[in-house]
C-alpha cells in the first residue's frame, strides 16, 4: 500500500517540523518512510511551528520523553496494556508518573485498531514493538479479568508485517504459559515469509519475540520488601520453566541491582535494611538462568524514584540513607524526578560482582538501555 502522492507531501512537510530531540529517527530513511512515519506519529493539524510525536492512541513512540541525539531507541513502539501496576514494587520508575491504582484503559480495543489502521493506511515501515515499559502486560487480575494483553498479542500476529521483535516485559510469567497464550506468542516468534526483515531475521538466527521476566530476588522475604504484590518467587521460576519448555525465547531481568555490604566502613544493617541481594543469591539466579537456557541477562542499577503524589516508602527512604553514604562527597545525581548513584561508585560497588558472576555462567549481560536500543 502507498500513500497517496498529496499524503506524501503533507507527510515531509510534517517532517521538517519535528521536534530536532526526535529528528534523528528520520533522517537518512526514504522519503516515503519519512512521510509515513509523520503521518503516523505527527498532530496531522497543529498550528505550533515544532511539533513532536503525541498522535498514536495506543501503539505510541516508545519514549515520549527521550532525546534521540542522547537516547537513539530509533523508530520502536511501546504499548502500555493497562495504567499503573498492581505489583507496587517500591523502586518503580514509573511509580514518578504512572496512577497509584491499576485499571484499564478506556476503548483500549477500539483504539488498538484505530491505531493498526493507521499503521496499514500510512504504510509506516516495520518496527519493535514492547509491552510494556511502565506497567504489567500480565499483572493480574486485570489480565484475567479484562485479557487486553491477548487481544493485543492477537492482532499484533494479524499485522506481523508492520513489526519486528515483540518484546513482552513481566513479572508474571506463569500467566504467560497458560497455553492460549504460548500458543500465541509461539506465532509470533517468527516472521512470515513475506516481511521486509525476515531474510536478516533468519540469517541471523533472531527470535522475533521474546519475553522479558523482571526477577531481582532469589528470597522472598526479599520479594515481599521490594516487590510486595508482585507474584512470589517461585512462581516466576515456574512460568520460566514452563515457557522455555514451550520453545518461547526469554530474557532474565535480575533488575534493578541494589547495593550490598560493605558498604565502606558501614553495613546495609546500619541503614536498617536486610542484605536484599548477597552474592549466593544472585549466584543462584544466574546459575538458573544458564541452566533453563536463557537468551541473555539484563541489569540496572536501582534508582530511587519519587512516587508521584507521595512520600517514599520506609524502606527506600532508608536506602536513600545508603545511598547518600555510598556517594560520599560526589552526593547523588537527581534526574528525572529520581536520585542515583555517581556512575563509577554504581560500576564498581553494585555492578562488576554481578558481571563476574554472569561471566562465571556464561551469560552474556546488557545493560538495560543496550538491551533496548539492540532489539531489532
Amino acid at each position: 500500500m502507498e500513500l497517496f502522492k498529496p499524503d506524501i507531501e503533507h507527510g515531509l512537510a510534517l517532517a521538517k517540523r519535528v521536534n530536532p530531540k526526535y529528528a534523528p529517527v528520520w533522517e537518512g530513511r526514504s522519503p516515503a518512510a519519512q512521510a509515513a512515519m509523520a503521518m503516523y506519529f505527527l498532530p496531522h493539524r497543529s498550528a505550533k511551528e515544532v511539533i513532536g510525536v503525541t498522535r498514536p492512541r495506543v501503539i505510541k513512540w516508545y519514549c515520549p520523553f527521550a532525546d534521540q541525539r542522547t537516547f537513539p531507541a530509533g523508530h520502536r513502539y511501546c504499548i502500555n496494556v493497562y495504567t499503573g501496576c498492581s505489583h507496587g514494587c517500591v523502586y518503580c520508575y514509573a511509580a514518578g508518573y504512572e496512577p497509584n491504582q491499576p485499571g484499564c484503559k478506556k476503548n483500549f480495543e477500539r483504539m488498538l485498531l484505530r491505531d493498526l489502521a493507521d499503521l496499514d493506511t500510512f504504510d509506516v515501515p516495520p518496527a519493535p514493538v514492547h509491552l510494556s515499559n511502565s506497567t504489567d502486560a500480565f499483572q493480574e487480575p486485570l489480565e484475567t479479568q479484562a485479557g487486553h494483553t491477548g487481544v493485543v498479542l492477537e492482532n499484533l500476529f494479524r499485522h506481523r508485517h508492520r513489526f519486528t521483535t515483540v518484546t513482552v516485559l513481566t513479572k508474571n510469567p506463569l500467566l504467560a504459559s497458560l497455553p492460549n497464550y504460548t500458543e500465541l506468542l509461539q506465532k509470533l516468534k517468527t516472521l512470515p515469509a513475506g516481511h521486509p526483515r525476515f531474510e536478516s531475521f533468519e540469517a541471523a538466527g533472531l527470535p522475533a519475540l521474546r519475553v522479558e521476566v523482571s526477577l531481582a530476588f532469589w528470597r522472598d522475604e526479599m520479594r515481599d520488601m521490594f516487590d510486595p504484590g508482585a507474584p512470589p518467587v517461585e512462581s516466576r521460576l515456574d512460568g520460566i520453566r514452563r515457557l522455555r519448555d514451550a520453545g518461547i525465547p526469554i530474557v532474565l531481568r535480575i533488575d534493578p541491582l541494589l547495593p550490598r555490604s560493605p558498604l565502606g566502613a558501614k553495613s546495609m544493617a546500619d541503614f536498617g535494611l536486610p542484605e536484599p541481594q548477597p552474592l549466593d543469591d544472585l549466584d543462584r539466579l544466574l546459575a538458573f538462568a544458564a541452566d533453563v537456557g536463557i537468551m541473555h541477562v539484563v541489569y540496572s542499577v536501582a534508582k530511587i524514584t519519587r512516587p508521584r503524589g507521595g512520600g517514599l516508602s520506609d524502606t527506600m527512604t532508608n536506602m536513600l540513607a545508603a545511598y547518600r553514604h555510598l556517594a560520599g562527597p560526589a552526593g547523588l545525581k537527581f534526574r528525572g524526578g529520581s536520585w542515583r548513584l555517581p556512575q563509577d561508585v554504581a560500576q564498581e560497588q553494585v555492578v562488576e560482582p554481578f558481571l563476574d558472576l554472569c561471566r562465571k555462567h556464561g551469560l552474556a549481560a546488557k545493560y538495560c538501555t543496550q538491551n533496548l536500543i539492540t532489539a531489532p
